[in-house]
């Protein structure tokens, strides 16, 4: 067939689109059988003394898949699935120096291990490792900023990690 303008080519072009049910780049469908998933609180093996972590992050990605509602958050005893969390690292590092050698801005660079475990037949899902990291101010307020990078670098993990487990089935 011999298209003679392009008016007919996007027409069927968004015919064939629509037919397909492709709505958005990211696929939304849960590996089979897993509409629901626990989220016990992550383990910290970082060695990084920062009161909360684990609960922050075990929040946040509980925050998350609430949100993104393509699961449902459940107990661990009536659960699908399992999400495990476990912190691996986290550093602290000059992200930003200025004159005299002072540092302006330092980042918070956290890796965190993630197992998703199908509950109903002990298989695992998948197995991944995630990196990413938030920037505070540290100029006159020493430290006490951290607290903002490490909250960012949560938040952008646990968007990764949503984005993993929802969309690659």
């Amino acid at each position: 067939m011999i298209l003679r303008s392009g008016k007919n080519f996007i027409l069927i072009l968004v015919a064939l689109l629509s037919s397909c049910g492709i709505y958005t780049f990211r696929g939304r469908t849960p590996p089979e059988g897993i509409k629901s998933v626990a989220i016990p609180l992550f383990i910290d093996e970082s060695g990084f003394s920062e009161a909360g972590l684990k609960e922050n992050f075990t929040e946040s990605l509980k925050k998350k898949i609430i949100d993104d509602n393509t699961y449902i958050l459940a107990d661990r005893s009536t659960a699908d699935g399992i999400i495990l969390g476990t912190i691996t690292s986290v550093r602290d590092e000059p992200l930003v120096i200025a004159g005299n050698e002072n540092v302006t801005k330092r980042k918070i660079v956290i890796n965190v291990k993630i197992r998703f475990e199908n509950l109903k037949n002990q298989k695992v899902i998948s197995e991944s490792n995630y990196e990413n990291w938030g920037e505070y101010d540290s100029g006159s307020s020493g430290f006490s900023n951290r607290q903002n990078g490490i909250l960012i670098a949560i938040d952008r993990i646990c968007e990764d990690i949503i984005i993993n487990i929802t969309s690659n089935w």
